[in-house]
């Protein structure tokens, strides 16, 4: 018991040193920021991620966008003339209408999910274009730790500007 009185003191300063030499190290320690959102928004490889999306999906946007309007116009039509159209007539039309717009919907589903793997795939490659240009920032600056994400940033150690300078610098990728 004598000997355990002995021993938590000398345990009780060793654990208080190291851990004030451990804040003294990371009092010094180099922390930068990066908007992942101004990347995403301000990059040329991000741009062009959207400007491939946009050319590889526009047509068929277009093409939803009409059958949309084919398909209203025939509601308006069918509302208008259903009070002289037999009952047959109307109950036909009208199953018509409803399996043309459940084909719609279907393809408008689709072409969503075809929409956001293919955003998800861009935007991955932009994030690791960015993230291998952080490391390459990191290790030449001797940066610490630098984050992606935050409630507050002090604008001085923001380096958003630095890494939108050298990704829009790196040579780009060419499209599948």
């Amino acid at each position: 018991m004598k000997l355990l009185r002995l021993i938590v003191p000398v345990i009780a300063t060793s654990l208080l040193l190291f851990a004030s030499s451990s804040y003294a190290q990371s009092a010094n320690a180099k922390i930068g920021f990066v908007s992942i959102d101004r990347l995403l928004k301000d990059s040329t490889a991000a741009k062009s991620a959207q400007s491939k999306l946009e050319a590889e999906f526009s047509k068929r946007d277009k093409e939803l966008q009409e059958t949309a309007a084919r398909l209203k116009a025939s509601y308006e039509k069918l509302e208008r003339d259903s009070a002289v159209m037999s009952d047959s007539d109307r109950v036909r039309a009208q199953r018509e209408l409803a399996d043309q717009d459940n084909d719609f919907q279907r393809r408008r589903r689709e072409f969503t999910e075809d929409l956001n793997q293919r955003r998800n795939e861009e935007l991955a490659a932009v994030m690791d274009k960015a993230n291998k240009v952080i490391k390459q920032i990191a290790d030449s600056d001797h940066f610490d730790m630098i984050f992606q994400e935050a409630v507050y940033v002090n604008p001085t150690i923001d380096i958003t500007d630095k890494v939108l300078k050298q990704l829009n610098a790196a040579p780009s990728v060419p499209a599948k």
